[in-house]
């Protein structure tokens, strides 16, 4: 082959290389996620989508949602909030208290936040303070909610009868009751 054939055939390779294609075609039953981002569309909002998993037991990627939420609209109360919320249901109560409080700072009328944290304060085994956490979040809710006031029923039977000599067996789940609405379940 001759150095102008071949420098020939290299060009075309070349610019045959640089042309798009435009990819394999996605095809509608296709088990995987489309690509890149469609132009022109509205994303779903975080939150939305953070709420949905949480329903569904994904608390994970719920936590991402609300990451991503919180990119959006900002450390807001209903973000902090529903991020506090997913820790919660991760088991990182630390983080999940963290969050809750900064919610409460930002507005201190939230009643999900009310309870969640009162939540997190009966897993962490502080029965006075989340007793007096739930009573805030019975006032501020005006008795509405019947997890509200089963929460603070619970924690107040806590708080009357201690078992000092017993081992504590009682294990807590946060089940969500439509929107900003929680339920705080006792096993034993």
């Amino acid at each position: 082959m001759t150095a102008r054939k071949f420098g020939f055939l290299a060009l075309v390779g070349l610019l045959a290389a640089c042309q798009s294609t435009g990819g394999f075609p996605a095809k509608d039953t296709s088990p995987y996620a489309p690509a890149g981002v469609v132009r022109g569309e509205e994303a779903v909002d975080g939150l939305i989508v953070g709420h949905r998993l949480m329903a569904a037991g994904e608390y994970e990627l719920a936590l991402k949602a609300y990451y991503r939420a919180a990119g959006v609209h900002g450390l807001n109360v209903d973000t902090l909030s529903a991020i506090g919320s997913a820790n919660l249901q991760l088991g990182r109560l630390g983080q999940a208290e963290r969050a809750l409080r900064r919610a409460i700072d930002e507005d201190e009328t939230f009643v999900p936040a009310w309870n969640n944290l009162g939540v997190v304060l009966m897993e962490t085994e502080r029965v006075p303070e989340a007793s007096r956490v739930f009573k805030t979040a019975f006032a501020l809710d005006s008795g509405r909610s019947d997890a509200i006031r089963d929460n603070l029923r619970l924690s107040l039977a806590m708080l009357e009868k201690p078992t000092y000599d017993a081992p504590q067996d009682s294990e807590f789940t946060l089940v969500r009751r439509g929107h900003g609405r929680y339920l705080l379940l006792a096993k034993k």
